[in-house]
């Protein structure tokens, strides 16, 4: 989430390597995760219990059901936690020892979400105000003031404690561990040395004690640089309307044709000038869930402003949920393909502008996750040809692991399997996406959602198309190779071979044989073999 920054850093006490503390932070498609253990320094494994409760919640958090609240998702997960690591304990050492404190924060929209157990703490710096939002499991007896009442791992039950806030543009969040504040005894002074991140301050801390310090010591902080304008766009009461029909007029828009079979997207006009209309799913009055995916959709729309994708506005005074982009006259580039192929110079063009489309989506950390000829616009202005890109449904951030969204027969084999989508991934769309675009097949035949492909080797487009030249062919045999190691890994290699077609080396199945790999070669050796041969035939005649 590029409105939140995650920084972590950790030392261990003393002149101690390593220390018995773990954290983990992450971002996610649709909230920022940080989590901080202290391993209890008395119990022999401590370390490993802070290492093992980190990982666990960060896996669990980024794969938690949908239908759970937050609440119920931290405190399932944390108890489930506990239970293992004491039953552990117990079959392994007679008595807990796999025993941790734990803090975890989520940020999602403009709520944050945390919970504790033990003596790790949760801060939330406002207006240069400390706030202790955490509570400590400590004794309150005089002089056991250190001493746990509650931590991973000590029991088979545990206390945890849980909160709810609501975020403000500037705000920074800090989990750390004990080692970290008690070495503080001036709020200002911890505003201050926080203000530069997780590294700084934990390097100051160390410094207050002379590279010494008593505890190990650890913090993850999270800058709240701005709010999500998703939360703002969903929060407004706009009515989803369940039906709609042509000649209905909607804020000044009269409705002229359903452009998807759903009805939920029209061509529409106003003041004589053409529109798309595009409403949210009539699911979303139910599903918080497909609410949620509309209103990115929208602001996605709203913000990504380059000549790659439709312009698109939210109207400030619209009376149904809905945005507006403008109408490209021109083909789905699906449907010009059932009629003619692109030309050569055309393809080379997608391809280029498909690439550069993915790298501007980049610096917003997204990528388009559905890129096929359904969402490319062909259209053609004083005669040149040029292409758009639609849906911005599809659009997600990058390394996101939505499991196989996107369309099968466009899907890189790793997706299939639970990979993040990346720029190899992307690149692999782009390359079938041309392999279509200029030989009316796909290179791995159709695949059915849900089914998981077997991946032969493909037909060189040449085969189908002997127009494509040789460097070409191998930029696409390149994008669409199966082994993602083998495959371009980013957008700028695709497009310097595309730039450069006389440096494009021969692309070829390394496990094919000689003679599909190098043709050329192989009849050159053979008929220099035949030559020498007929020439000794000869001299043995004459002999």
């Amino acid at each position: 989430m590029a409105n939140i920054k995650l920084s972590g850093f950790t030392l261990a006490k003393g002149d101690h390597l390593t220390g018995d503390d773990a954290f983990e932070y992450k971002h996610l498609s649709d909230a920022s995760i940080a989590i901080v253990c202290d391993g209890v320094g008395s119990a022999e494994a401590g370390a490993e219990a802070a290492k093992r409760v980190s990982g666990y919640l960060l896996k669990n958090l980024r794969n938690r059901p949908m239908s759970w609240s937050m609440e119920k998702t931290l405190k399932h997960f944390i108890s489930s936690i506990n239970a293992i690591l004491y039953h552990e304990s117990i079959e392994s050492y007679e008595r807990p020892e796999l025993v941790t404190t734990v803090a975890v924060a989520v940020i999602e929209g403009d709520k944050l979400y945390g919970a504790n157990v033990g003596d790790s703490r949760i801060y939330l710096c406002r207006n240069n105000r400390l706030h202790q939002l955490s509570k400590d499991h400590n004794s309150d007896e005089e002089g056991m003031e250190h001493v746990l009442t509650a931590a991973i791992g000590m029991a088979e039950e545990t206390d945890i404690y849980y909160f709810e806030n609501i975020i403000r543009a500037k705000d920074r969040i800090l989990l750390c561990s004990d080692g970290l504040y008690n070495i503080f005894d001036n709020e200002r002074e911890l505003i201050t040395a926080m203000s530069a991140g997780a590294n700084i301050l934990v390097k100051y801390a160390s410094k207050k004690v002379d590279d010494n310090l008593p505890d190990d010591t650890t913090a993850v902080i999270m800058q709240v640089d701005e709010i999500d304008q998703t939360c703002r766009l969903k929060s407004l009461k706009l009515p989803i309307p369940e039906k709609l029909k042509a000649g209905e007029t909607v804020d000044g828009y009269t409705l002229l044709k359903p452009l998807v079979q759903n009805e939920r997207t029209w061509l529409c006009s106003r003041k004589g000038k053409k529109y798309v209309m595009k409403f949210a799913p009539h699911e979303a009055l139910e599903d918080e869930k497909v609410l949620d995916l509309f209103v990115k959709e929208a602001w996605n729309a709203k913000r990504l402003k380059a000549g790659y994708f439709p312009k698109a506005v939210i109207p400030k005074n619209r009376t149904k949920r809905y945005y507006i982009m403008e109408y490209v006259e021109g083909d789905q580039l699906k449907s010009y393909l059932k009629r003619r192929l692109l030309s050569i110079d055309e393809g080379v063009h997608l391809a280029k502008f498909l690439l550069h489309m993915e790298q501007f989506l980049l610096k917003y950390d997204l990528v388009h996750a559905d890129i096929k000829p359904e969402n490319i616009i062909r259209a053609q202005r004083k005669g040149k040809t040029y292409f758009k890109t639609v849906d911005f449904g599809s659009i997600t951030e990058i390394f996101s692991t939505a499991s196989r969204a996107g369309t099968p027969s466009y899907l890189a084999p790793g997706r299939f399997h639970g990979e993040s989508i990346d720029e190899g991934s992307e690149i692999f769309a782009i390359g079938v996406t041309l392999y279509e675009s200029l030989t009316g097949k796909l290179p791995y035949g159709e695949i059915e959602p849900f089914q998981t492909p077997v991946f032969k080797k493909p037909k060189p487009p040449t085969r189908y198309n002997p127009k494509i030249p040789p460097w070409l062919e191998s930029i696409i045999l390149h994008a669409i190779e199966t082994d993602k190691e083998k495959r371009y890994r980013n957008y700028s290699e695709m497009l310097y071979d595309l730039e450069n077609p006389d440096k494009v080396k021969p692309w070829y199945d390394k496990s094919a044989s000689l003679i599909e790999r190098e043709p050329l070669k192989v009849y050159k050796i053979a008929f220099i073999v035949s030559f020498l041969l007929n020439i000794y035939l000869i001299i043995m005649m004459m002999e």
